[in-house]
């Protein structure tokens, strides 16, 4: 029973960690300080973020697909959420932002009616905040508990369950208020991208695990500097064909490096751990530059971003403590 609900209080981690560091970490929302409108939104973001959030962790446990798996399928999801789900990939103006314009035109093809530089931050976005950085940090919590499953079949068809009926939800409120319409051609071209992305994952299983060397790698405060400085650089990237060149070239430099690295018997827990909290704190710092939607006043504001980020500081440590100095080996599943 024990073992039960400390699985279940895992499961419950994620759903809930995932939304606040999507979402409300950010504070570019209109609920940004307000605690009662925070709290009410997790009954529709748990689902939305952090459903798919512990589905990518048992899907890709169940695959023996390793972190390129829950990667691959972090992609995936976000590519479903903006392009399907609420179509902002495909949106020339969305729920009245007024600096969509600014974002969108720099890059906007129009035959496709896509901007590349909306489409990274986007998916980009959902791959770091929604998704791994959550899934990293709520499996260094849970010790011994990180190489098991969390959820039985049961479990699993809850989550999508509830996943799906508010992704319906929202795209059915989208096409009955929305301003732009994704054509037929972008959601097929959408969900094609996350057919192809899902099977990456499922080949991810398959694959030999790679040899362990004794190559050095970088300490974890290392790590969590790099973390931090990259998440920063693409949270202030210019929303231009240079932002969207330098975005690429980011999202290259640290797939590659930390591929490189996770191949050494020396890379731990704890460097999963700090690259994961130095994203968290990133967006945490980029939240004090943000201005909410809406009428939000200063106060609130800035209490709600130094929360967040405080917060974001002391779950990053309580993780580091629990993650230890365990070898983690890079294709597996547990960080």
């Amino acid at each position: 029973m024990a073992n039960a609900a400390a699985t279940f209080g895992l499961a419950l981690g994620l759903v809930v960690l995932s939304p606040l560091a999507a979402e409300s970490l950010s504070g570019y929302d209109s609920t940004t300080g307000d605690p009662l409108a925070l709290l009410g939104g997790l009954l529709l973001l748990g689902p939305l973020y952090g459903c798919p959030a512990l589905l990518i962790r048992e899907i890709a446990h169940r695959l023996g697909a390793g972190w390129p798996g829950i990667v691959a399928l972090a992609a995936a999801f976000g590519v479903l959420e903006a392009g399907v789900v609420d179509q902002s990939m495909f949106a020339l103006s969305y729920r009245e932002v007024p600096y969509w314009d600014d974002m969108l035109r720099p890059t906007l093809i129009e035959p496709i009616g896509m901007a590349p530089y909306m489409a990274l931050s986007f998916v980009g976005g959902h791959i770091i905040w929604s998704f791994c950085a959550p899934i990293a940090l709520v499996q260094a919590l849970a010790g011994r508990r990180a190489r098991l499953p969390w959820l039985r079949w049961r479990g699993l068809t809850v989550a999508t369950v509830l996943y799906l009926a508010v992704a319906a939800l929202i795209w059915n409120d989208h096409r009955v208020n929305g301003e732009d319409q994704a054509s037929t051609a972008q959601v097929a071209a959408a969900l094609a991208a996350v057919v192809m992305l899902t099977v990456m994952a499922w080949a991810f299983g398959l694959r030999a695990r790679p040899a362990l060397g004794e190559r050095p790698v970088p300490r974890p405060w290392q790590v969590g500097l790099l973390g931090l400085a990259g998440a920063l650089g693409f949270n202030f990237l210019p929303s231009t064909w240079l932002g969207f060149a330098g975005g690429v070239a980011l999202a290259v430099a640290a797939v590659g490096g930390t591929v490189a690295a996770s191949r050494s018997s020396r890379w731990t827990r704890r460097h999963v751990v700090a690259m994961a909290g130095g994203a968290l704190l990133a967006m945490g710092i980029s939240a004090f530059f943000v201005t909410p939607l809406g009428d939000v006043p200063p106060v609130p504001k800035y209490a709600h971003n130094t929360v967040f980020l405080l917060g974001a500081l002391a779950l990053t440590g309580w993780a580091m403590r629990r993650a230890g100095e365990s070898r983690h080996p890079g294709a597996e599943v547990s960080p």
